[in-house]
């Protein structure tokens, strides 16, 4: 957890407007400032999985908020990665979709080739 006067940093280094607490902009700071102090907890606290789970729960909340702020304003993105020292999924490491499609199509067929071979010997 954060105590508030590093909560009240974060906000005001990162914060759009005046009363600005909930961009998604301070909130991947305030997230990624959790999950630093997270991390380092468990370097020592290696079987506290309570932890960890919390740990991927906000790791997966900053991933989605992440992807919105890419999709929405992709130069506020660009800047608060490098700022935030965040990397980025490269893109050949995600699934497309008609590669996912046509790996599906493969299968089948190959599915229905064995139940045809299976049929010529009964």
């Amino acid at each position: 957890m954060l105590d508030k006067k590093k909560k009240d940093r974060i906000i005001e280094k990162y914060k759009i407007h005046k009363n600005d607490t909930g961009s998604p902009e301070v909130q991947i700071a305030l997230l990624s400032a959790e999950i630093k102090e997270l991390t380092d907890h468990l370097k020592t606290h290696k079987k506290d999985y309570s932890s960890r789970r919390g740990l991927i729960k906000k790791v997966s909340q900053r991933r989605k908020l992440l992807h919105y702020l890419q999709r929405e304003d992709s130069d506020s993105y660009e800047k608060l990665t490098r700022q935030l020292r965040i990397r980025k999924r490269s893109e050949d490491t995600l699934a497309k979709e008609d590669e996912v499609a046509a790996a599906a199509a493969d299968r089948e067929s190959a599915e229905e080739e064995k139940g045809k071979s299976k049929e010529k010997k009964a």
